[in-house]
């Protein structure tokens, strides 16, 4: 399973001007992407997904769509080591839920990732508007650039490096904002 990241226009451009991929990035999502259930238990499970379930409603109406959606995110969040809360609200500002997401740029998917990532990491033909693919490489991104600003800027820079407006924080201040306002859950489970 593959996801690209999404990488809005400036990192576009400054990559096709033949600035070079960040090779260990791309070694950490080769050796990454490749999946037990993320919840420690059921309860756990049912009071996330109640919780996120009601926000979530107004991007997907079917309340099946809803709940498979939502245990995909916590589990490919968990996998990385990400709060789930951060990564619905990554999901929100990026493709507002839509998985056939395509930017101007090319980004696909609901975490927006950009396709040149098959090909770095060899698997050209997977699908980024799959949902399990985009929702691995998007996670793991994130989960790289995470590690990276460990000791600097934490996530705000962790996310404008995702985002590739990095070290401008708008975008930043745009997922934190929607986490804070929407997503964020008082639920220590998950």
């Amino acid at each position: 399973m593959a996801i690209l990241l999404f990488i809005p226009l400036l990192l576009c451009i400054h990559l096709q001007a033949n600035t070079a991929i960040d090779p260990e990035l791309t070694q950490f999502l080769k050796r990454t992407i490749q999946s037990s259930d993320s919840f420690n238990d059921q309860y756990d499970a049912e009071v996330w997904i109640v919780r996120q379930s009601t926000p979530l409603k107004r991007y997907i109406k079917d309340p099946k769509k809803r709940i498979k959606l939502l245990k995909k995110i916590h589990f490919y969040a968990r996998k990385a080591n990400l709060n789930p809360d951060v990564v619905l609200a990554l999901i929100q500002i990026e493709s507002a839920f839509n998985h056939f997401a395509i930017s101007r740029v090319g980004a696909q998917g609901l975490m927006q990732v950009m396709p040149f990532w098959k090909k770095e990491i060899g698997r050209t033909s997977d699908n980024l508007t799959d949902i399990d693919t985009n929702l691995s490489y998007g996670t793991r991104i994130l989960q790289y650039y995470l590690k990276r600003e460990k000791n600097r800027g934490g996530l705000a820079m962790a996310l404008a490096r995702y985002h590739g407006s990095y070290p401008k924080t708008y975008y930043s201040e745009k997922v934190m904002g929607a986490w804070k306002r929407k997503w964020e859950s008082d639920f220590i489970g998950h």
